[in-house]
């Protein structure tokens, strides 16, 4: 198993962001540039997408644990250059879908799925040499937390919507698969001290075996994972949850 453990929130290091999980871990850190958010964002994305496209090209899959979604970026841009043409299954409570002009918060972490379809927030993204995804290829599970602009968004595009129940082979789309799963899409009952926790999610167990059904196909070329904690929140503090939690989904994946 090949897991590489990002522990940044956006371009904010995370000291604790450390896991006591059964596998050896990488980690992948760089030294940003003293610069704007973005360029530093750009900076650590490609050099996931490096680690990512050095494992893909191997014929490895790779975990990536980070602490945001918007590493997924780095990802997904690493597996398009070991010469792969990743879909995309996206698990995540939020729809991610915002632009930096729609989103009333200005938070940066609502936008990669968008991103991914095409949205370019800054200049410094385009460094990351990150293909666009059609949006028929681009599956979003749950989304159950949506702004009124990415209800609007969603309705108007090619962008296709799933419940985590209704996951089966049939509406995967077809092809490599990158696949994406924010721990908040679990049911903020079951994952606690997250950074955006949500209610009325489902189970689990429900997720795990929605994301078996994804891995089972055998397509899947990489597996990001958003560690959506608050980043203050202490290893321990939730009793051990976000280790077992984690435990288990990367052991689906084994």
């Amino acid at each position: 198993m090949t897991i590489l453990c990002v522990p940044y929130h956006l371009d904010e290091y995370l000291p604790r962001f450390r896991f006591r999980l059964p596998e050896r871990v990488g980690t992948v850190e760089a030294d940003l540039p003293d610069a704007d958010r973005w360029t530093r964002m750009a900076a650590l994305h490609g050099a996931v997408a490096d680690r990512v496209a050095a494992h893909v090209r191997a014929g490895r899959v790779p975990k990536v644990l980070s602490g945001d979604c918007m590493v997924a970026l780095g990802t997904t841009a690493g597996v398009q250059r070991a010469g792969v043409d990743p879909a995309v299954v996206w698990f995540d409570a939020h729809g991610d879908v915002q632009t930096m002009q729609t989103s009333a918060s200005g938070y940066e972490g609502g936008i990669p799925l968008r991103v991914l379809a095409g949205y370019r927030p800054d200049p410094a993204t385009d460094r990351l040499g990150l293909r666009d995804i059609d949006e028929e290829r681009l599956l979003l599970v749950d989304g159950r937390d949506l702004d009124p602009p990415e209800v609007e968004y969603l309705r108007g595009s090619a962008v296709r919507r799933s419940t985590v129940a209704g996951i089966e082979p049939t509406v995967l789309p077809e092809g490599p698969l990158l696949l994406h799963v924010d721990l908040d899409v679990i049911d903020a009952s079951e994952a606690p001290g997250l950074l955006f926790p949500t209610p009325g999610g489902p189970r689990t167990d429900e997720v795990l075996t929605a994301v078996r059904t994804v891995l089972e196909t055998g397509r899947v070329t990489a597996l990001s994972v958003g560690c959506t904690w608050a980043p203050d929140e202490e290893l321990d503090a939730d009793g051990g949850v976000r280790d077992r939690l984690l435990t288990a989904l990367l052991e689906a994946s084994a």
